[in-house]
């Protein structure tokens, strides 16, 4: 049984990438109006760049069965080598929380999921039972209003230590980690709570999203994302790739040219790390 953590490394030694690309179609943006062919066509211009693929649920799930249709032919056209991350946001709790996690897992065959931590570990355990997938906890998202609850200064019931929302949802991930499959998402907006929750977690994946279109700094996310070898830095980027040109004859060739250049860029910010 091969681990989502090993096939995400493998994915990237092979791509030497750090890059995840999110397929969020966007009717207004897109040069095509065939969902599944447009995205088809991102993945056969990028699956040499890229360390795993992000589609998100809302934007296929807004299209009703139609939607769902084009999601499942999205998964069949990506290379089997490289992971798949449903950003679903999950979270509930008894039987609603298994038949998510048998849903994106078992129905989708997602190698990852994205979850919420609100309702605590139990909301959470169907998806951590799942020992050979990721699950990747909202910790510090990338949206403004992140603040609004992830700020709050928290103080634990078991050792009385205040610290924000989000570093102890860190620290109880690394708990739930049992299995060496749980991950974090942390927005690329947000670089100095990068760091912080990297310090905290110093092995775990983090997915981060908010690179491009979010206007995320690229090189502080790399250089605060990675591990002490480089590693486990999953850097999204969905419509600054996707939607790289409107044409529909060169919308793929662009969006492979935008993706190269970010992969470069990461590994520039990598290669200056390792000779520091």
């Amino acid at each position: 049984m091969v681990s989502f953590a090993e096939k995400l490394l493998a994915a990237s030694k092979k791509n030497k990438s750090l890059l995840c690309v999110g397929l969020d179609p966007d009717p207004e943006l897109m040069p095509l109006r065939d969902i599944a062919a447009f995205n088809t066509a991102i993945i056969e211009a990028t699956s040499d760049l890229v360390c795993a693929y992000k589609p998100n649920m809302g934007f296929y799930e807004g299209f009703g069965p139609e939607g769902l249709e084009a999601l499942r032919k999205t998964i069949q056209a990506i290379p089997s080598h490289i992971p798949v991350i449903g950003d679903a946001k999950r979270g509930d709790i008894g039987n609603t929380a298994e038949f998510y996690a048998k849903a994106m897992f078992d129905v989708w065959n997602f190698d990852a999921v994205t979850v919420s931590p609100y309702l605590g570990r139990d909301a959470v355990e169907p998806f951590l039972a799942r020992e050979d997938r990721g699950v990747f906890v909202l910790c510090r998202t990338s949206n403004p209003g992140a603040r609004d609850f992830q700020d709050l200064l928290v103080t634990s019931q078991y050792d009385r230590t205040t610290m924000p929302l989000y570093e102890r949802v860190a620290m109880e991930c690394a708990a739930w980690n049992e299995h060496g499959n749980v991950g974090l998402v942390i927005g690329a907006t947000y670089p100095d709570e990068l760091k912080r929750v990297r310090d905290l977690c110093p092995d775990m994946p983090i997915l981060i999203p908010g690179v491009g279109a979010q206007s995320g700094d690229l090189e502080r996310v790399v250089r605060n994302g990675v591990t002490a070898r480089g590693e486990y830095a999953i850097i999204n980027a969905s419509r600054g790739v996707t939607y790289a040109s409107k044409d529909a004859k060169n919308f793929a060739a662009a969006a492979r040219e935008q993706a190269m250049r970010l992969r470069d860029r990461m590994n520039l910010e990598l290669q200056q790390l390792q000779k520091a």
